[in-house]
């Protein structure tokens, strides 16, 4: 069975840019030119990605992705602008995107995105649902947080990185590799975009805690692990 895509899209040339190259490759696309209707369409579900304007007539990107992550948590979202400050991506981000591709941009860019966000859904829906370090316990069926039996509530992207160092609990992940996987995106050298969403984990998961999970390791990266 194909992959299924919604592309909401208000640029006839770019839609059909994106539609054209995606078909090419063994897709099934559907294209919405407002948010509106774009928001119907994807509340639909049954989509296996959906790619989203942000600047679009009717609703914006930004609120068709508010919408739809109160309904479905995992709907890989792949957010397409003109804006791409650390501050664009930020909203982008806490509003539950799973990625971030400023225009414009080649089509191979876009299919790599692609690529790496149907695989990943791929290899959740394959792996089992609870991850536990010490007294945090991670639902990733769920998607629910809880440490020492009180629950924590996280954004998509949060639960994303969590997740990942869950995964990887013990070993110390660069931000190559936080970048790699939990964005699916290389940022500019000098963003601090993934600097940021540790420190707001940090606070969520750690704060009010004697023993901190969450640790930088100086010129490394980022690791989750139990320390006496």
């Amino acid at each position: 069975m194909a992959t299924k895509i919604l592309v909401v899209e208000d640029e006839p040339k770019v839609s059909a840019f994106i539609r054209r190259g995606l078909e090419e490759e063994g897709y099934e696309v559907e294209v919405a030119y407002d948010g509106t209707f774009g928001q119907r369409l994807a509340m639909r579900q049954g989509f296996d990605l959906l790619i989203l304007d942000v600047i679009l007539p009717g609703q914006s990107g930004l609120e068709v992705l508010k919408a739809v992550r109160a309904q479905d948590q995992e709907l890989p979202i792949l957010l397409l602008t003109a804006l791409g400050t650390t501050q664009d991506k930020l909203l982008g981000f806490d509003g539950g995107a799973d990625d971030y591709l400023v225009k414009p941009f080649d089509f191979v860019e876009l299919l790599a995105r692609v690529r790496a966000l149907t695989r990943r859904r791929d290899r959740r829906s394959a792996k089992g649902n609870k991850l536990t370090l010490a007294d945090l316990t991670v639902d990733t069926a769920a998607k629910t947080v809880s440490r020492a039996g009180q629950p924590i509530k996280l954004t998509a992207r949060e639960f994303n990185l969590l997740e990942l160092l869950l995964r990887h609990q013990g070993r110390v992940l660069s931000r190559g590799e936080i970048a790699e996987h939990t964005w699916e995106e290389s940022f500019d050298t000098g963003s601090n975009v993934i600097d940021v969403y540790v420190n707001y984990l940090r606070n969520k998961v750690d704060k009010g805690f004697t023993k901190k999970l969450i640790h930088t390791v100086v010129g490394m990266g980022y690791v989750l692990r139990e320390e006496d």
